[in-house]
């Protein structure tokens, strides 16, 4: 496989550039919020009980520990002349997800549905990590927070329809959102039918308005110890030697993500029986609510790439790590705020505080780290860099569950603001534990890391 050598001096792109290559994410965004907005009380439909909703999201921490560094190190490696060395991955993922998307809400049983998910995390991951060094290949340090922030837009504004869609397709296309019999409503059947097309064209976009910079004469040659082995190699190398500035925002991110899951487990159902009222999945003011909190979380993708627009200039003057400790308060605020909430329309209020965070959480860190990455290795690092994402994800699905039971007897709008307090600890470790020093891998750091690659196992 051939290493592959970024340009030093890589040149800076115009606004237009950075939307091609970003605009991908749009639809992956569809993938990942219809099924934040609509999974739990997908399984509720299909009689899943409330402890049981986090072990049944652990398809996404599995695949993405799995995936994400792979597909992070063969997308490191791979080279072809048309599609280049990224491209092809959001093509597989972005056929396969939308496949999944189609099949999803046409779930029969809770293993059906929990399969699905499963493979549409994998083929969501296969399409999305190599985004994050996408962006860290083609565009110089100095357009990084740019470059992020525009990935935080894109998000946004694809997350603000995609949570929107059950809703706007049965109160402005009066679809039904009756659910006959326990089955899945034709709103939410509509709305992944609709997601999953959005999310191949937008990808199709990215792949066929963006290019990519090709490998040098010299890196072209076959790496002397090919296949998988090397692989496993480079992958545990790249642990070993991960960057301080990695460590620093590894335990930011380690606390700030548990926050965001909880509320993805029990926003929606904690809205639709705490606030509207429901006594189960089958009274009419359940769906009401499950389409009224997928409005809320809408409106929070909408400030979130409003906010996005914002954030390159907040960080020039506040600098990175306050910016993005500042917009994690914000979002804990928003999470604890819901608990206390009596009036439907005051989740609005509490759901700005959770989409400037989210803006600050798809971009900072990110940012933060491009710049300590060595070039030809960003791919892998990036994959890695989701490990503290999805670790505590994995922890949550494992345990939450009996922490609902047990201590929470089943209160999801607590699970909803203990996910607040824990972003509280991750804005604290961001401010008084990452350093603001720009860092890049030194040469001798990365020949280092080269050596030990190549010493056998």
């Amino acid at each position: 496989m051939p290493a592959f050598s970024v340009p030093e001096g890589k040149p800076k792109l115009r606004f237009w550039q950075i939307f091609n290559m970003s605009f991908g994410f749009f639809g992956i965004q569809f993938g990942w919020d219809l099924q934040r907005a609509n999974m739990g009380p997908i399984y509720e439909f299909l009689k899943a009980s409330p402890e049981e909703i986090p072990l049944l999201f652990l398809a996404a921490p599995l695949t993405g520990l799995l995936v994400q560094p792979i597909i992070g190190y063969l997308s490191d490696h791979t080279w072809h002349p048309r599609w280049g060395r990224r491209r092809p991955y959001f093509f597989i993922g972005a056929v396969l997800s939308t496949v999944c998307l189609f099949f999803m809400p046409n779930s029969s049983a809770l293993w059906m549905a929990a399969g699905l998910l499963w493979i549409l995390d994998t083929s969501g991951n296969i399409a999305m990590e190599p985004f994050r060094a996408f962006v860290a290949d083609k565009l110089p340090d100095s357009q990084s927070t740019k470059g992020f922030a525009m990935q935080s837009f894109l998000i946004g504004l694809g997350g603000s329809i995609a949570s929107a869609l059950p809703w706007i397709l049965s109160n402005i296309f009066h679809v039904s959102r009756i659910s006959v019999g326990g089955a899945i409503p034709n709103s939410v059947k509509y709305a992944f039918y609709i997601g999953g097309s959005i999310f191949l064209i937008a990808i199709l976009y990215t792949i066929l308005t963006s290019n990519e910079y090709p490998p040098t004469e010299d890196s072209q040659e076959e790496a002397s110890a090919g296949g998988f082995s090397h692989g496993l190699k480079e992958i545990s190398s790249s642990i070993s030697n991960m960057p301080s500035k990695m460590k620093q925002l590894a335990l930011v991110q380690f606390f700030t993500w548990p926050g965001l899951f909880l509320m993805w487990f029990y926003y929606s159902t904690a809205v639709a029986r705490n606030i509207f009222g429901a006594e189960s999945e089958k009274d009419v003011l359940y769906t009401q609510g499950v389409e009224f909190a997928g409005l809320t979380l809408s409106y929070y993708s909408i400030v979130t790439f409003l906010f996005a627009l914002l954030l390159p200039a907040i960080a020039g003057r506040l600098g990175r790590k306050l910016t993005h400790s500042l917009c994690l308060i914000c979002g804990a605020l928003g999470l604890i705020g819901v608990g206390f909430v009596t009036d439907k329309n005051m989740l609005y209020v509490c759901m700005t505080g959770v989409g400037i965070a989210w803006a600050s959480i798809l971009s900072m860190p990110y940012a933060m780290l491009a710049g300590s990455l060595p070039s030809n290795k960003v791919g892998i690092y990036m994959g890695i860099f989701n490990f503290f994402i999805v670790l505590p994800e994995i922890i949550a699905s494992l345990f939450f569950g009996w922490i609902m039971e047990h201590l929470l007897h089943n209160n999801r709008m607590t699970a909803v603001q203990i996910g607040g307090v824990l972003m509280i600890l991750a804005a604290v470790f961001c401010y008084f534990f990452v350093s603001e020093k720009h860092e890049r891998v030194s040469k001798s750091k990365v020949a280092k890391i080269e050596i030990e690659e190549q010493r056998p196992i």
